[in-house]
């Protein structure tokens, strides 16, 4: 088994999807690995730390991707709408390629990689559940998303976040509101607070009230009918523009009373909802900062822009793009960590591939194989009839007569 890593390609992006400690767990287990040269060196692992972790290294791409079984990446095919592309004939039936590839929001990349013959695994398409927790790169990388948002909103912000008490005077703390309170969401309010600020957080979803307090943030609780808010993954569902529409006038009078508002509602596959209008920011304090983490989905705030710092009505709003890349070295810890266990999940004992479709995550991550798009849901947003049922399986024992032989 080979299992080759190549330099990302995507226009700033940092991260490489092993680290040489990854690498090492497998080395020591009999897998080969193939590096392309430099592919860790902007996240700060060097090419002598993966060759003493027992990998190889090449400077020729295609041969990575002519000789291994596995390709590993952050950013693959789908992810990297630049040019991602550019290794679509590199690849070869039967490999496997996993990877965030964005299958949600652009459905027709499974069929790009079914073209192929190879199989491709979908990072962001890993179940929410247990068994599959280190696994899960969304999670990984929205816990350092949470984090620098407030370190970047307090960087931005014209006042300090603790209450300070002075000869000079009382210097009242910062008021921190985190509307969406996933993974980002939580770690940006424990973030907050043990910077010593005053934390609110607000989400539609009612069981996020106790993660709220378990972390000394304050509920933001409106007058909304929230029982059909959350889906069976635990993510926000996507709601009515009536619904919207009262959740923004209740939200109007809260988001005024602060300085510092972190926004990380996102619906996979679907436009980020508008949480804060421009009538909003108007009514906001001078001074006051927005960090949008839902900017690369088109942003919660009306007046976001992808990758851009706007200031409105004395309001400076943060769009921040590819985050996770801007910390490379921790975030490819994170992501690295999280394929090292995915490769114990698809690996026997005798480190060959093994694909048990009947395994929750494996059905819920492939959406390429064998030339065909087997994943049910990626099938209908690509607009792809559903695959035949199989048949139950026939039973051939011949009836017993009751008679002795």
């Amino acid at each position: 088994m080979i299992i080759g890593i190549p330099r990302e390609i995507k226009p700033g992006e940092n991260r490489v999807a092993m680290t040489p400690a990854n690498v090492q767990v497998w080395t020591q287990k009999g897998i080969d690995f193939i590096i392309e040269n430099g592919a860790g060196e902007a996240a700060g692992f060097m090419d002598d730390q993966y060759e003493a972790a027992g990998a190889s290294l090449k400077s020729d791409r295609s041969a990575i991707f002519a000789d291994a079984d596995i390709i590993m990446q952050v950013q693959s095919f789908g992810a990297n709408e630049v040019n991602g592309d550019d290794d679509l004939a590199s690849i070869k039936p039967g490999q496997l390629i996993a990877g965030m590839m964005d299958p949600l929001g652009g459905p027709k990349v499974s069929e790009k990689m079914a073209d192929t013959g190879a199989t491709a695994i979908a990072m962001e398409l890993v179940p929410r559940i247990s068994r599959a927790q280190s696994m899960d790169v969304l999670s990984s990388m929205a816990t350092l998303a949470g984090y620098k948002a407030v370190v970047l909103g307090a960087s931005h912000a014209p006042r300090i976040m603790p209450m300070l008490m002075t000869a000079a005077g009382t210097l009242n703390p910062m008021r921190t509101l985190i509307m969406g309170v996933g993974v980002a969401g939580l770690q940006a309010c424990a973030t907050a607070k043990r910077l010593g600020g005053v934390v609110e957080a607000y989400d539609v979803r009612p069981a996020a009230r106790e993660q709220i307090l378990s972390v000394g943030a304050k509920p933001v609780e409106l007058d909304l009918e929230t029982d059909e808010s959350e889906d069976k993954g635990g993510y926000a569902k996507e709601q009515s523009a009536e619904f919207i529409a009262r959740q923004q006038e209740q939200l109007t009078q809260v988001i005024a009373e602060q300085d510092l508002v972190i926004t990380t509602a996102a619906i996979p596959g679907a436009k980020s909802p508008i949480l804060v209008t421009t009538a909003m920011v108007e009514r906001m304090k001078r001074g006051a900062v927005i960090v949008d983490l839902a900017a690369e989905r088109g942003g919660n705030c009306e007046l976001t822009k992808l990758g851009e710092v706007v200031v409105a009505h004395g309001v400076t709003i943060l769009g921040p793009d590819n985050f996770a890349s801007t910390m490379p070295t921790h975030a490819s810890q994170m992501y690295g960590k999280n394929m090292e266990v995915l490769l114990g999940h698809l690996l026997d004992d005798d480190n060959n591939l093994k694909l048990d479709f009947e395994d929750e995550i494996i059905y819920e991550t492939v959406i390429a194989h064998g030339n065909e798009v087997p994943h049910k849901r990626i099938r209908e947003l690509a607009g792809l009839p559903a695959l035949p049922e199989p048949e139950p399986a026939t039973d051939t024992t011949e009836e017993s007569t009751g008679e002795a032989s």
